[in-house]
């Protein structure tokens, strides 16, 4: 990491959910809404986006621990806008405040940490934890 990150800097993000996005058990009583699991990535990836400008030739992100209130439905077709917030640093672990809106309030908020990796490292780690049952 060239630097630590800056204490409140700031990523947002905005989607359109697509039926892709959706609860998999919508029907005709149930309407199709932005599911939690998908929220979540775009959380997620708005909050390594923001870490991206200090991060080294050869370092990249991985996801340590998220904790997220789902409040409120999207539905399909709405636009969401996420948004990362650092609040700390120590190291190569950063954490951030979390929230994501629709177009009509506040749909989550909650935290997440990233640990900044060397990536070969990282890729020789998950090599190792392959051996020689997956090499084919």
């Amino acid at each position: 990491m060239k630097t630590k990150p800056k204490l409140g800097a700031i990523c947002q993000k905005q989607f359109v959910v697509e039926r892709s996005h959706a609860i998999d058990f919508a029907d005709d009583k149930m309407p199709a809404v932005l599911c939690t699991p998908w929220l979540i990535w775009f959380l997620e990836h708005t909050a390594r986006e923001a870490v991206l400008p200090w991060l080294e030739n050869g370092e990249s992100t991985v996801g340590i621990e998220i904790e997220i209130s789902h409040l409120a439905p999207t539905p399909v077709g709405q636009t969401v806008t996420c948004l990362a917030r650092v609040v700390h640093a120590d190291g190569a672990r950063v954490s951030f405040q979390l929230e994501a809106r629709d177009q009509h309030e506040l749909i989550a908020r909650g935290s997440h940490k990233l640990q900044i990796i060397r990536v070969d490292r990282f890729a020789s780690r998950v090599h190792r934890k392959r051996g020689p049952l997956d090499s084919g």
